[in-house]
């Protein structure tokens, strides 16, 4: 599941790089932002990431299970206590999500009128070549 907002996680096909074929992978462990979406999407639970201190003390382990409705969090004290929890996770349907609409198309005319681009000093003109283009 490519999900990772950093793009670090690879897929190891063959096993040369993890010792295990068909095993994903953090590339840049020091670059992850902890915002543990390939843990919580991956479907055969096999992501483990270090988890925060403040949810799970030290030596606990955490688990999510994701449905299509909610994840299922498990998480496992040191003491040998497990407690879950079942979160929502939609509230529209799959797929049905329309992030533009009801907004106006952009008018590309204005693009260097003062204030369409931020700068740290201030707003600045903006610049044609700075566009990105789909």
């Amino acid at each position: 599941m490519y999900i990772c907002p950093h793009d670090l996680m690879k897929l190891d096909k063959n096993g040369s790089e993890t010792g295990h074929a068909m095993k994903a992978y953090n590339q840049e462990p020091e670059q992850c932002w902890e915002c543990y979406a390939c843990v919580k999407i991956c479907p055969q639970q096999a992501i483990e990431a270090r988890h925060y201190a403040d949810i799970v003390p030290l030596g606990g382990s955490v688990q999510p299970l994701r449905g299509s409705d909610s994840i299922l969090w498990s998480i496992k004290f040191r003491n040998g206590t497990l407690k879950r929890f079942k979160f929502p996770i939609r509230t529209t349907p799959e797929g049905s999500i329309d992030p533009y609409g009801g907004k106006p198309e952009a008018d590309l005319s204005r693009i260097e009128d003062p204030g369409f681009f931020v700068q740290c000093n201030g707003y600045r003109k903006g610049d044609r070549s700075e566009l990105i283009r789909g």
